[in-house]
């Protein structure tokens, strides 16, 4: 199944104050919406991610999502339904409609890969609406100045996002219902007679609302401790007759080539093993034997998306990604800046967290000789770690 994303980012935030939209301040460093976008660009079960914005936000978008692959945003409406549906426009104009989307608030920007999971899983398997919720557990009054009715709370849920649908449904309920003033995409749904389940939300899953919000995610006590992992990656290819040869993701003109199963790029399986080490999921070769067919002459780059992806499944981010390819020739320096950036874009990171450099052996051993070449790589990665 196809599953895309839409992140909605296109309202003001004033509740919120501060000196811009609450999408585009920083927690921990980071905006908030770069941080609600990444949750999906990391997860191996979407493959699009479009992002709904005000259109005079241009500039603070592009300082906030510098580095990112994604898709040009679009400029939303003046409500969130309308945002919603230029969204899911967006999605239907592209090369293929996405057979499930999740439509979530950029507010909410620490969704977590399980909550996901769980509203994929729902869509899938029943072929309806699903959205994340957490039983109410205080006591429900209604009333102004004084109490005039208890609300009986069994059954009562707060919901959350992202909530996902059946792409084409969705999409129809919400081209049907574009004149109503319904407040979520759950009640759409429901209002075009779809059934929604329910899902198991996340008490981490706030949705930032006031200043109050960003004072409690930014506090030491609500931040979580990241759990720092490195890896160490090696490989070595031999020379053989040939006219290029491949180095993170950069095909070079040389008099020979690299031989392997693959694309024998030692660059990236170098990245790819670091990685997997950082998270202790063996080596490429327990992930793509040489010994399988279906791996023959593959570019290397679908095992570094792989690595990645296993990364991130676990909640984790990539820090940094250093690599040294060790060879006599070809010359690298030349190269130096497109591979830094190809490796950048496989792996959904900032440019400057990427390096690449190069060195030769003196002439020593078989680089020295000019029978191959070797690669190391060292990546650093922060997993989910624990409430401090």
């Amino acid at each position: 199944m196809f599953a895309a994303a839409i992140i909605l980012a296109a309202g003001r935030g004033e509740r919120a104050g501060g000196d811009r939209p609450k999408q585009y301040r920083d927690i921990g460093g980071k905006p908030v919406l770069r941080r609600a976008a990444q949750a999906f660009l990391g997860h191996p079960g979407i493959a699009r991610v479009q992002v709904v914005f005000h259109p005079g936000d241009q500039a603070l978008y592009d300082a906030a999502m510098k580095g990112l692959s994604l898709p040009a945003p679009v400029s939303g409406g003046p409500s969130r339904q309308a945002s919603v549906l230029a969204g899911l426009r967006a999605l239907n104009k592209a090369d293929n409609a996405p057979d499930i989307v999740l439509i979530h608030d950029a507010a909410r920007a620490f969704v977590s890969q399980d909550i996901i999971d769980r509203v994929i899983d729902a869509v899938i398997d029943g072929d309806e609406g699903a959205i994340p919720a957490l039983p109410v557990s205080d006591s429900l009054k209604r009333g102004r100045a004084h109490v005039e009715e208890t609300v009986e709370r069994a059954d009562l849920w707060r919901a959350q996002t992202p909530q996902g649908f059946p792409f084409a449904a969705i999409l129809a309920a919400h081209e049907a219902h574009a004149d109503k003033a319904l407040t979520d995409d759950a009640a759409v749904a429901q209002a075009a007679g779809m059934r929604v389940r329910i899902v198991e939300g996340d008490e981490r899953n706030i949705k930032i609302t006031r200043p109050e919000d960003f004072a409690a995610v930014n506090s030491e006590e609500h931040m979580i401790t990241p759990d720092i992992r490195t890896g160490f990656g090696y490989d070595v290819h031999q020379f053989e007759a040939g006219d290029a040869v491949t180095l993170c993701g950069v095909e070079i003109p040389f008099e020979q080539k690299l031989k392997g199963h693959s694309d024998a790029d030692a660059g990236l399986h170098a990245i790819t093993d670091a990685l997997l080490g950082a998270i202790a999921a063996g080596d490429i070769g327990d992930h793509f034997p040489p010994s399988d067919p279906q791996w023959k002459d593959a570019a290397s780059d679908v095992f570094l998306r792989h690595a990645m992806g296993l990364v991130r499944r676990q909640g984790g981010e990539i820090l940094n990604v250093d690599v040294t390819l060790i060879c006599e020739a070809p010359k690298i320096a030349p190269h130096r800046a497109k591979m830094r950036a190809r490796v950048a874009e496989i792996l959904d990171i900032e440019l400057e967290r990427v390096s690449v450099k190069a060195t030769t052996s003196e002439k020593l051993g078989f680089t020295g000789r000019g029978e191959g070449l070797a690669a190391q790589a060292v990546a650093t990665v922060a997993l989910k770690g624990q409430d401090k």
